[in-house]
C-alpha cells in the first residue's frame, strides 16, 4: 500500500521537501482511506495526501545524488534564450514548471531568471518565483547529497556569479 515510510523525504510540487511523519487512517463515506502526513521542510505546515492520490499529486522522492550532476549541467547552461515575451506570460510559464514538481524544470526556472535578472529588474512575481524556485532547488540538492544548505547556496552564487 505505501510508497513512503515514516521517516521518508518527499517532494511536494510547488510546496517542497517534507518528511512523512505517519500514515493515518480515516473512514470516509464508510470507507477506510489511508493518508501520508507530510510536514513541510521550509514552514512546518502538515499536509495530508491520501496514499491512493500520491502519482495524481505528484508527490515523488527527493532526487538520486547520482542525478544531482544533471541539475548542475541545467544551471550552468549559458546559452539560453531569454525571450522577449512579457513578464506576466513568462511568469505563467515559469509558474507551469514550477507546479510540475520536477526539480529539472525547477532548475531551468531558477537558471533562466537569474540570467534575466542580469539584463534587467524583475517584476516583483518573477523575484518571489526565483526566490522559491532557489528554495525548493536548494532543499531538494542539500538532502540528495547530504550537505549543508549553505554549501548548496554558495555553488549557486559562484555558478551565478553572485557577490557573496
Amino acid at each position: 500500500m505505501a510508497i513512503f515510510k515514516v521517516g521518508d523525504n518527499a517532494v511536494y510540487p510547488s510546496h517542497g521537501v517534507g518528511v512523512v511523519r505517519g500514515i493515518q487512517e480515516k473512514d470516509i463515506g464508510g470507507r477506510k482511506k489511508y493518508f501520508y502526513i507530510l510536514q513541510l521542510l521550509e514552514n512546518g505546515s502538515t499536509i495530508l495526501i491520501p496514499t491512493d492520490k500520491v502519482k495524481d499529486v505528484g508527490l515523488r522522492s527527493i532526487i538520486a545524488k547520482k542525478d544531482v550532476s544533471k541539475i548542475y549541467k541545467i544551471l550552468k547552461t549559458k546559452e539560453v534564450s531569454v525571450d522577449n515575451q512579457t513578464w506576466n506570460r513568462r511568469y505563467r510559464e515559469y509558474m507551469e514548471k514550477i507546479k510540475t514538481g520536477s526539480v529539472y524544470e525547477i532548475a531551468e526556472v531558477l537558471r533562466d531568471l537569474y540570467r534575466l535578472k542580469m539584463e534587467k529588474d524583475l517584476s516583483f512575481g518573477e523575484r518571489k518565483m526565483l526566490d522559491t524556485a532557489k528554495s525548493l532547488l536548494v532543499k531538494e540538492l542539500s538532502l540528495a547529497q547530504q550537505i549543508r544548505e549553505d554549501i548548496i547556496e554558495n555553488e549557486l552564487r559562484q555558478i551565478f556569479e553572485l557577490p557573496n
